[in-house]
């Protein structure tokens, strides 16, 4: 690879100005405070993980280019906490959006909870859903019994929901896996083999 190239998408090639280009932005953004000086181990990381999530919108754009209209992001919102935690920040933020949100949506399309799993959910959670009732101290507890009928519906989204995000996280890496290739110093943040890698065992 040029010295100029951070990281190629099958013939798309995602170059260290593109890198620079959305370092700059996130620097000139609300959260700059929070980013690392550059220069230091943990800014190569986050320009690790930059190069992470342009690759991974490339992959999505790829995969948008040929959709249909109707290929909307439906009922796909952006991510909140709980789902960034389960997709992780890197499908995450390709969820930002819309055009990620509408090959989540066609990816996900198929995906199915049995009605077993939702009742399991509910044997092993049986008051997950359940209302709650104001008790003293400014807490809240489950109201009391549960209808399963009632609370089928919440748990079955629940579910579904969390079963979406499990398979698009699973395409998106297994699609970045078949058409990625990262420049050295680019490599994943969590590579055990580029040296600013602190997670070990």
């Amino acid at each position: 690879m040029s010295p100029e190239v951070a990281a190629t998408v099958g013939d798309d090639v995602v170059t260290v100005a593109d890198v620079d280009a959305r370092e700059q932005r996130l620097r000139r953004g609300g959260s700059a405070h929070t980013l690392p000086r550059p220069g230091t181990a943990e800014a190569r990381q986050l320009r690790r993980w930059i190069t992470q999530v342009l690759v991974a919108e490339r992959v999505l754009a790829r995969e948008a280019a040929g959709a249909e209209p109707a290929a909307e992001h439906a009922d796909v919102e952006p991510p909140d906490a709980v789902a960034r935690m389960e997709l992780g920040s890197i499908a995450a933020a390709t969820l930002t959006d819309p055009r990620g949100r509408a090959v989540f949506a066609r990816v996900t399309a198929g995906v199915r909870v049995s009605d077993g799993e939702v009742r399991d959910y509910h044997r092993r959670n049986p008051k997950r859903f359940a209302p709650r009732r104001a008790v003293p101290g400014g807490w809240h507890a489950p109201a009391g019994a549960v209808d399963f009928a009632e609370v089928r519906p919440l748990i079955a989204g629940h579910l579904l929901a969390a079963a979406r995000r499990r398979e698009f996280r699973r395409w998106l890496d297994a699609r970045c896996a078949e058409t990625v290739v990262l420049a050295p110093g680019y490599e994943h943040p969590g590579d055990p083999g580029q040296p600013d890698n602190t997670h070990r065992h």
